[in-house]
């Protein structure tokens, strides 16, 4: 059992006898963030290109000068309000610590927690904290208990690649036939939602789908509550992977019309890195196992905290996530949703004008991100893509990664931050029109 779980146990009689160091901090505590007020009766959209606005907004942030850095989906930079915070509860764990882990760490937990479920549009009794959408995931696909040997489990070739690795587990863990089906390329809304329609009528026997609501290769979003909607009318659950959705789309949990989700809060919200959450609805905690047999106490069963057993995790990381959360609301997601799609269009909309150069990216904002990809045409293999990264980076000083795994083949992902200046996908346009001429 880890620290903060024994401290809920005992820090009750021990409070009583000991008094608590003054000036320890609080999960709760956040600096100042010093940013303009949003013009009023400025729409998202009209304060997407306020120049003045998002350079106050990037002057949070301290990036690197190394390269043209378009590649912000792997994690999200920290707002300098936000690292300042961590690094301040770093030092005072260090300091307290064990005092601080079992005296103090438990309440400040469950305090963020609370922020993240409120973020979330949940109840705090729906979610546990992870270390990141892969731990939350791995615990709902993993845990998943409704399944009989024989029944089908779906997957896709957008979802993320560990996930995949989950979902071919359940035939050995539950007997289940695991199966997959790739996206139509070019994608649109209609032809996404007919491919899960057809591949739930082509096996009766389907009892969960994995679903991916922004996939990370070519920034798809899936109309993931649609098909959730679809699939419960089939008596078929859904496990949400909202790893890139949450924290740039403006959405919360229950607008995926799903019962089961992982999210990180380490991408998009730039929390530190090792924060993410499992999300299991109220009334559905049954279907899932609890973790190797964890308990707390007579009513295990009914605490979604035995789900997950991270172990010592990283006190500080857990203790700036409400900092984290105050900074995301203060800008607006809906407003980092729109600076983030006016960034994509503008590389996007550029690069389709280039010969040679094939976009993997839809033009209908439904099925938008800030994520897009592309690759030289005909150039689908992975050493294309690895050599095409190589030398954007070599020749022109632009970092964007290649990613592999799509049915239609590999391809270079480009994802902008909301401090990515416009040109910096200028940039990447000229070099486009470099690479494509050989």
């Amino acid at each position: 059992m880890n620290p903060q779980r024994r401290a809920l146990l005992r820090a009750s009689s021990l409070a009583v006898a000991l008094p608590l160091t003054a000036g320890a901090a609080s999960a709760a505590s956040a600096l100042p963030v010093f940013l303009p007020a949003v013009p009023a009766g400025s729409t998202p959209e009209a304060l997407a290109s306020n120049q003045p606005y998002w350079q106050a907004v990037a002057a949070q942030y301290d990036t690197t000068d190394a390269v043209v850095q378009l590649d912000n989906a792997f994690w999200g930079s920290m707002a300098r309000p936000v690292l300042m915070h961590y690094q301040q509860q770093l030092s005072m764990v260090n300091r307290d610590n064990a005092w601080y882990a079992r005296m103090r760490f438990p309440a400040d937990f469950e305090a963020a927690r609370a922020a993240a479920a409120r973020a979330l549009g949940v109840g705090i009794d729906e979610i546990v904290l992870t270390r990141g959408a892969t731990e939350a995931l791995q615990v709902l696909i993993a845990g998943y208990n409704r399944l009989q040997p024989g029944d089908t489990v779906l997957y896709a070739d957008i979802d993320y690649d560990n996930m995949i690795t989950v979902t071919r587990w359940l035939q050995q863990r539950r007997g289940a036939q695991v199966v997959s089906i790739a996206m139509p390329e070019p994608f649109t809304h209609d032809n996404v939602i007919a491919a899960y329609v057809a591949a739930m009528e082509r096996h009766p026997q389907l009892k969960l789908m994995l679903l991916t609501h922004v996939n990370h290769r070519n920034g798809m979003v899936l109309p993931v509550a649609e098909i959730s909607r679809l699939a419960r009318t089939r008596g078929i659950d859904v496990i949400v992977d909202t790893a890139h959705g949450f924290g740039q789309l403006d959405m919360t949990i229950p607008d995926l019309q799903a019962d089961f989700a992982g999210i990180n809060l380490h991408k998009w919200i730039g929390a530190p890195v090792g924060v993410g959450a499992a999300y299991i609805k109220r009334g559905r905690l049954a279907d899932i196992d609890p973790y190797m047999g964890e308990s707390r106490g007579e009513k295990a069963g009914d605490d979604i905290r035995t789900r997950v057993h991270t172990g010592t995790v990283n006190f500080a990381a857990y203790l700036s996530l409400p900092t984290a959360l105050d900074l995301h609301a203060q800008i607006g997601v809906a407003n980092k949703q729109a600076r983030l799609r006016l960034l994509r269009n503008r590389w996007v909309e550029a690069a389709r004008g280039i010969d040679g150069i094939e976009v993997l990216a839809s033009s209908d904002p439904r099925l938008t991100s800030a994520i897009a990809s592309f690759r030289l045409k005909g150039k689908t293999s992975v050493a294309d893509n690895f050599a095409l990264s190589k030398k954007l980076v070599q020749l022109h000083g632009i970092f964007a990664v290649p990613r592999d795994g799509l049915a239609s083949g590999a391809c270079v992902r480009v994802t902008p931050g909301i401090f990515t200046p416009e040109a910096h996908l200028d940039k990447l346009v000229d070099a486009l029109r470099q690479v494509a001429k050989g």
